[in-house]
């Protein structure tokens, strides 16, 4: 079977078994079979693909395994990276989060980044392989999440994985100061997680629950991380659609706060100064 025999038997397998976004996720996963990128399509319809693996990347996403787990990796930014069971998935709002910190940070000659929540690292790496400048400290606590996080890392210099729970800010004390703090921090209200998408409830709760308000890990950035900062430091933060007016009281150890929406529309970005 070519590329673009299996590309139709994708979209009528996904069709029939009422997957959304048959179309897309059909393309995703024949060009992936084929290491080749979506917009290559054209250039490979012609190649062989391998039909038993087809099937098998098929029938996991009509199971309600996400699309990015089956493929095992996932593009972000200006990079991909591996993704899988126990890491968040890369998402495209939090691109805008990551292109905000760059554009500040390449105002710096210097800058010392502490990711927090790191998960799969895709907002700290990004930021380092843009910024050369720059250097990263990447902070996760999820063993499964780790597995990722290092193998994303490999051979970026710039950066440094750290094992370690922010909830736990006297493990830290060692650390240097950092100019920039950045984090996509668990924000889903607890009693939310049931209501999610079924994709969505495949990903780490770990990387999800932000307690019962959704805020609990902004309290913790706020109230233990800002000590880290150094004067005139800069946090940048991805927030939930519908926490933009009530940030503002939760990080009271901040000035100059800005809420910036998403490429949708949603309240979904916040950069603030350390007071």
């Amino acid at each position: 079977m070519n590329l673009k025999e299996a590309y139709s038997y994708a979209v009528t397998f996904f069709e029939r078994n009422n997957v959304d976004e048959a179309d897309f996720k059909a393309l995703c996963i024949v060009c992936s079979i084929l290491n080749i990128k979506n917009s290559e399509y054209e250039m490979h319809k012609n190649d062989f693909v391998s039909m038993k693996k087809l099937a098998d990347m098929l029938w996991k996403v009509k199971e309600g395994i996400p699309l990015q787990y089956v493929i095992g990796k996932w593009d972000f930014y200006e990079s991909e990276f591996y993704v899988g069971n126990g890491v968040l998935i890369p998402r495209p709002e939090t691109e805008e989060l990551v292109q905000k910190a760059v554009d500040y940070i390449s105002s710096l000659n210097k800058c010392t980044v502490y990711d927090l929540c790191s998960g799969s690292g895709c907002i700290g790496l990004s930021i380092a392989k843009k910024c050369r400048g720059s250097f990263v400290y990447l902070i996760e606590k999820s063993a499964e999440a780790l597995t990722y996080l290092e193998k994303n890392a490999k051979d970026i210099k710039n950066v440094k994985v750290i094992k370690g729970d922010i909830t736990d800010i006297g493990a830290f004390n060692n650390l240097e100061m950092a100019d920039v703090i950045i984090s996509n921090p668990p924000y889903i209200k607890s009693e939310d997680l049931l209501n999610l998408q079924t994709e969505v409830k495949k990903e780490p709760s770990m990387a999800l629950d932000g307690g019962k308000d959704g805020l609990d890990f902004y309290r913790i950035i706020n109230d233990n991380w800002n000590d880290k900062l150094k004067e005139h430091g800069k946090l940048f933060l991805e927030i939930g659609e519908d926490q933009g007016k009530i940030i503002n009281s939760v990080l009271n150890n901040f000035t100059d706060i800005n809420v910036y929406k998403d490429i949708y529309g949603n309240d979904r970005m916040v950069e603030a100064d350390k007071k």
